[in-house]
């Protein structure tokens, strides 16, 4: 589990699905067991408030991001003190959002291009480059790939590169666009022609 301080009333929690399953989880009691749910919060919330500093008081708003194979990104902000403080009690409103990206991150440009190769015997030529803290990332979007070659794109992407725990969001904010769409067409064309 990652837990990072963003402000003085907002920190995020990351977890890998291995973090999950070692907590007792799996990605479907997170839909359908909403009492062992409310635990994994809870333990999650004073684990992040004890490493940070962080009080928690008042009402914590909890956004979830399932990412389909990275893990879950948890957003929480604390929404001032207005309501009184029971020290059993942390009120929580919960949405669940589950990813539609995958996000992979590379140490080398040349894996990149391996990945391509394989990617295109899939039938699959979409995909973004980014180029960020000396890394780079690949971003595909759900319906660049088939929903049923999801699990063959995971696996060919693990063979290269790492699941990214960085959203889309920061990737366009703060990333420089090495390709913007096509990616791995444009790839292929340029270094398997």
């Amino acid at each position: 589990m990652r837990i990072e301080r963003v402000s003085n009333n907002q920190f995020t929690i990351f977890l890998t699905f291995d973090d999950l399953i070692d907590r007792g989880f799996t990605k479907e009691d997170l839909w359908y067991d909403a009492a062992n749910v409310k635990s994994l919060f809870s333990d999650m919330m004073y684990e992040a408030s004890t490493e940070l500093g962080f009080e928690l008081e008042g009402v914590l708003l909890v956004q979830v991001h399932l990412m389909q194979a990275q893990g879950m990104h948890v957003i929480v902000t604390q929404k001032g003190s207005e309501s009184s403080w029971d020290e059993n009690f942390v009120e929580m409103k919960v949405t669940l959002d589950e990813s539609s990206e995958l996000i992979f991150s590379f140490n080398d440009f040349e894996d990149i291009i391996q990945v391509a190769s394989n990617l295109t015997k899939l039938g699959i030529n979409g995909g973004q480059i980014y180029h960020m803290d000396k890394r780079y990332y690949m971003l595909f979007r759900e319906a660049e790939f088939f929903q049923k070659d999801k699990e063959n794109v995971i696996a060919i992407m693990s063979e290269y590169s790492f699941p990214s725990i960085i959203t889309s969001h920061r990737l366009k904010e703060y990333g420089k666009v090495i390709m913007a769409s096509s990616a791995v067409r444009q790839i292929m064309d340029i270094f398997h022609s």
